[in-house]
């Protein structure tokens, strides 16, 4: 990765190796690795354990790891060079904040891209694609997949290098694709 920092983005389907991928990234760039696991540890699901179990075992030791649940912004802030943050996952801590009101989502994202422009980190983000299928018959399926589909889109527009990990293959999309021209809806909400 270098002395510039720079912002990546990974983003996938589920179980397709996008954080395997974040992590090959995250230690061919020979920097101190600090893992920020959005995730909240449920007591009473078992699965949901036994898969942040699984991440954790992929992880070598020497990589700190910070648990940022809905504090991603300051989390970021506070990092200085020359360590590469690696943050899984972004639609995670989107889930975490579905309690917020729109204004206040809008508020919540804005810090999130600020604090990616202005760190003097490398960045690596996971972030699932969520808005392949159906459209969610419940608001709430429906407020988390716009939430997320629109902050993945801003993220992608400010990060130096996007993959598309999918059925086991990853897509280098800033060397496949071209960037569309960037919304400034950041709610989620569908425009009045």
């Amino acid at each position: 990765m270098g002395k510039a920092n720079k912002i990546i983005l990974v983003t996938g389907a589920a179980r397709s190796g996008k954080s395997e991928w974040a992590e090959t990234l995250a230690l061919a760039g020979n920097l101190p690795v600090i893992y920020i696991a959005t995730a909240q540890v449920d007591a009473t699901d078992l699965e949901w354990q036994q898969r942040i179990k699984q991440h954790q075992r992929r992880r070598p030791s020497s990589w700190q790891t910070v648990i940022a649940h809905t504090e991603l912004a300051a989390t970021i802030e506070g990092q200085v060079p020359p360590n590469c943050l690696l943050i899984d996952s972004v639609g995670t801590w989107v889930a975490n904040l579905l309690e917020e009101d729109g204004e206040n989502w809008l508020m919540s994202a804005e810090k999130l891209l600020k604090s990616l422009k202005k760190t003097k980190v490398d960045v690596i983000l996971v972030a699932e694609e969520v808005g392949w299928g159906v459209v969610p018959s419940y608001k709430t399926g429906r407020i988390f997949r716009d939430r997320l589909g629109m902050l993945v889109r801003q993220i992608g527009a400010i990060a130096q290098v996007v993959y598309l990990v999918t059925g086991g293959h990853v897509l280098n999309l800033s060397v496949l694709g071209q960037p569309l021209p960037q919304n400034q809806n950041l709610s989620g909400e569908p425009e009045n």
